[in-house]
């Protein structure tokens, strides 16, 4: 191309305190083309927008020009759509969706230009060009329309387990846009409105007044002695002349027919037509209805005389009772019919709960009506049923399924799948849903039927992409619920929490995490929680970034020398265009305490004079008659490669005010930086640098107790159990040492043949460690129990101390008993027990938002089957990059006793053809399977 070449400069950021030295990096472009022009966006790692357009005379370009657009989160990838929107795939934290409100022509902001420069800026090519500047403004252009929420990165975290839900807590971002997570098992819900009620309601309904109608009308509420119906509209009120008796609680609602609504109660059943005409049925004198199930042609009752009596809606709009009446031998406790069909007169079946602990399957057709089909023990009396057609692809691709939900009053719920053509029960799923009776109610879900299950916590029966899901409300508990729409709150629901009545949406089925967010200042770096109180001590620190204490020395000294300052410039927000930016070698970092009950910063502590925090524990130290201390690591002048620091502290504070504030106590200086401290039998153990430290606290400093410099390059991580060490060295892996109290010594005993370069670990138990490098791969790694107890039994340690070397390293070497890569840097690893009663599992975080479960299979029988099911699916579903899943998996080293679980979960979604013939080499049916794998993954993880 004989072209001549154009040069503009990129425009900059003003600011009084700019680092002039740095200069403008471009990490994203994108074209656009539109009728007759075109122009470019590019990015700036600020994240600071640029519009770039080439002035041309045919073929030949005359002047380049670039102009500030906007500023957005730094993006790996810059996504313009043809519909006029941006998408912003953000390096760090959420992505972004804006549509773009103009293309910047009109505006103010200035424009450079290549012909503003001698020679189209190509006079003198090797001189740099003045610099250009702009003002960072808010967003002018574009306008944000969705943010999709990403944990990516996650520095660190932590799992709490709760009675009713497990709690994640991840510090995740970089920079001004780091947030602290809490992130809760169940679906987000948006309250729309509540009000309070005059008592409590033992049950809701949403009535529509004809069947065409778009939106629901009425509120029907149940109280012990009465029922309340109320209109919705603009305003929620009492509507008097409904037709609905007030004076007895109601067992049923339901819009019936064409126009009509019926109501049933204790005493008989109301059947209200559009002319407000009422035809009544009255129970036999001396029973009363115990239960009932409406669908909107079908009506059935239970007496206490634990008869059912069968209604049904003729052609004419008239509830006609069938002749005969059918005796269950067992009061009945809940009954439910489903929904009628497209294109039928019925439902063909119908489910009764009896106090003898069975459910049984009656027929509604009209040669076998109420006569039993099937029947089916369950463990405890059943407290409700409800009879849905979901859409599940994994049991049938191509029609709804009938699912029968029986909810017992010890808390289970049975889910099992009713055959349509001859009424029996098959497959039958369990799970444990809370210590209260359950309670079912049939729901519509985002136009789809779904079942709501209230217990302890309220659950959601759901179709999201073709699968069932079962999932916890991130909600209050509530005593009653019922699906609704209005204008006001499309799909939503209606709950009874206590006296209030509740209107809410779910507006994401996809996420299973709810997120509460806390925006932090810098980017985070490891946090503790204190085991007698409920905060959380989280340490702060950012590279090449001015402090605020920093950016006001910086001012007044500018003040003091009379120099011009741009106020406007110093009062940016942060949480949009950043930190201010500072040579190598600067740091700013902070101590923050935080509430995660009320997701809030308690306090904030700044570190001065450029020092920065690396580590954090709360020790309770002997000395001082176990009195818990926060014990920061903290280094000044810190360069990062080469690490090197001028000095390193050990910061002890006393936790004041009931641990709401810290107080320091004093400072001890070290040679290099603490990387990773822990409370250890009454002292701190303190990887700094290359060494290995024991102290104990002093009344003006910590005290060195005990030292090891036998490590490789800097400790990591430190796990402990009795008096073993496991420290986790930057590029060696794991090691193995043993404090022999008696000597005061540290002996390192056993290490790794593999040098791992070590991001997180956990014991398992006291010969094992789980942990992950730098690579993406988790591993476990155990000692020989001889060798652990050959150490235990050493008083002295004498023996370790002449033990020969082996590869150069120490005298025992751990053995590699599983290996996986998981695709992940994980940055923080732990066992726990997700569900009350269950094994623990190993949790993991992995630094670009993974969240992942390690499950523990404990009979060969489980063994045999989930290996043999990943085998056929490594063949059956192939990677759409290509790439074979094996060699993926062992990536760096062979997969080594672990199985995909979430290769095994794409089973459910394979063609029919494709599952039978798995099924049939596993001998067990589609459904066994799938069953298996549910119960594999919900047992052991809750999801």
């Amino acid at each position: 191309m004989d072209q001549p070449q154009l040069r503009v400069p990129i425009p900059r950021r003003q600011h009084p305190l700019e680092d002039t030295t740095r200069g403008v990096l471009i990490i994203s472009a994108v074209m656009h083309r539109m009728k007759g022009a075109f122009f470019f966006l590019l990015q700036s790692e600020l994240g600071d927008l640029y519009k770039v357009t080439l002035e041309h005379q045919d073929e030949d370009v005359v002047a380049l020009k670039i102009k500030y657009f906007d500023t957005v989160s730094p993006a790996i990838s810059l996504c313009i759509l043809k519909s006029g929107h941006l998408f912003i795939p953000s390096e760090f934290g959420n992505h972004y969706f804006y549509q773009f409100q103009k293309l910047g022509d009109d505006d103010q902001e200035a424009e450079y230009s290549s012909t503003d420069y001698p020679g189209n800026g190509m006079r003198t090519p090797s001189q740099p060009l003045p610099r250009a500047y702009f003002r960072p403004r808010p967003l002018e252009n574009l306008v944000l329309l969705d943010e999709l929420e990403s944990l990516d990165p996650i520095l660190s975290a932590k799992v709490q387990n709760l009675p009713d839900a497990s709690l994640f807590y991840a510090a995740c971002g970089r920079g001004a846009r780091s947030t602290f997570r809490t992130l809760k098992h169940g679906l987000e819900v948006e309250e729309n409105g509540n009000s309070d009620l005059p008592s409590i309601p033992n049950a809701v309904w949403t009535l529509r007044i004809a069947e065409d109608d778009q939106y629901d009308s009425y509120i029907v509420l149940s109280f012990v002695n009465g029922t309340l119906v109320l209109s919705f509209g603009e305003e929620i009120e009492e509507i008097q002349n409904s037709g609905f008796l007030s004076s007895e609680p109601t067992l049923a609602a339901q819009q019936l027919g064409h126009d009509a609504l019926l109501q049933v109660h204790p005493r008989g059943i109301r059947h209200i037509l559009s002319d407000k005409r009422i035809n009544e049925w009255k129970a036999p004198t001396g029973h009363t209805i115990v239960a009932a199930t409406t669908n909107k042609r079908q009506v059935v009752l239970a007496l206490s005389s634990a008869e059912l009596i069968y209604f049904e809606l003729d052609y004419e709009g008239q509830l006609n009772e069938y002749q005969d009446r059918r005796a269950m031998g067992s009061t009945v406790l809940a009954l439910s019919i489903g929904e009628v069909p497209e294109g039928l007169q019925r439902f063909k079946y119908l489910a009764v709960g009896c106090e003898d602990q069975t459910v049984r399957i009656i027929s509604l057709d009209p040669d076998s009506t109420l006569e039993m089909i099937s029947l089916q023990a369950v463990t405890a009396p059943p407290s409700s049923i409800s009879i849905a057609d979901m859409h599940d692809s994994s049991i049938d691709k191509y029609r709804p399924t009938t699912f029968v939900n029986i909810g017992l009053q010890n808390g289970v719920l049975l889910r099992t799948i009713l055959d349509p053509t001859n009424g029996k029960l098959a497959d039958t799923r369990t799970r444990f849903l809370g210590n209260r009776p359950v309670r079912l109610i049939r729901t519509r879900v985002h136009g789809s039927p779904g079942v709501l299950a209230l217990s302890s916590r309220s659950w959601l029966n759901y179709t999201y992409q073709g699968l069932v899901h079962f999932t916890p409300l991130a909600y209050d508990r509530l005593d009653g619920a019922c699906s609704v729409n209005a204008e006001l709150c499309p799909d939503g629901f209606i709950g009874i929490a206590n006296n209030t009545l509740r209107i809410f949406q779910v507006p994401k089925l996809g996420s299973k995490l709810k997120q509460e967010i806390l925006p932090l200042s810098y980017t985070p770096r490891k946090f503790v929680s204190h085991p007698q109180n409920s905060y959380f001590y989280l340490i702060e620190a950012d590279h090449r970034t001015m402090s605020e204490p920093m950016i006001q020395d910086r001012v007044k000294v500018m003040e003091m020398s009379n120099e011009k300052i741009d106020r406007e410039a110093l009062e940016i927000d942060s949480k949009t265009f950043g930190n201010l930016r500072a040579p190598e070698g600067v740091w700013a970092s902070c101590i923050r305490i935080i509430d995660p009950v009320n997701s809030q910063s308690v306090a904030i502590y700044p570190l001065d004079a450029n020092e920065a925090a690396f580590s954090i524990a709360v020790v309770a130290f002997s000395a001082r008659n176990g009195e818990m201390l926060l014990v920061v690591g903290t280094a000044v002048d810190v360069h990062l490669a080469p690490r090197a620091c001028s000095t390193g502290f050990l910061r002890v504070y006393a936790f004041v005010e009931g641990g709401s504030k810290i107080e320091l106590l004093h400072k001890t200086e070290t040679d290099d930086i603490p990387m990773s401290l822990l409370s250890f039998q009454g002292r701190l153990l303190a990887g700094v640098g290359k060494s290995l430290r024991l102290y104990d606290i002093g009344k003006k400093k910590l005290l060195r107790k005990a030292e090891n410099r036998q490590f490789a390059s800097a400790i990591l991580t430190l796990n402990t159990q009795g008096s073993r060490i496991l420290a986790g060295d930057l590029n060696q892996s794991i090691y193995f040492v043993v404090y022999k109290a008696a000597e005061n010594r540290l002996l390192i005993f056993a290490d790794d043949v593999s040098a791992r370069w070590t991001t997180a670990a956990t014991m398992l138990d006291y010969n094992t460690v789980v942990a992950g490098d730098k690579f993406g791969n988790v591993f476990v790694n155990r000692l020989s129990e001889t060798v652990s107890k050959q150490v235990d039994d050493d008083p002295t340690g004498a023996g370790i101390l002449h033990e020969k070397s082996v590869l150069m390293g120490a005298p025992h070497k751990t053995k590699m008993i599983a290996h996986f890569h998981v695709g992940d840097i994980i940055m923080s690893i732990e066992k726990i027990a997700l569900v009350a009663g269950a094994r623990d599992v190993i949790v993991y975080f992995g630094l670009h938002g993974t969240i992942g479960i390690l499950t523990p299979l404990v009979s060969k029988d489980d063994v045999d089957f989930i290996s043999t099911l990943e085998q056929h699916m490594r063949t059956e579903n192939l990677s759409l990059v290509g790439r074979d899943h094996l060699s993926w998996r062992g990536y760096y080293t062979p997969v080594k006793a672990v199985v995909d679980g979430d290769l095994c979960e794409y089973f459910a979604k394979l063609p029919t053809q494709k599952q039978l013939a798995i099924a049939g080499e596993l001998d067990r049916t589609v459904g066994d399977v799938l069953k298996k794998l549910e119960s594999l993954r919900v047992t052991a993880s809750g999801f």
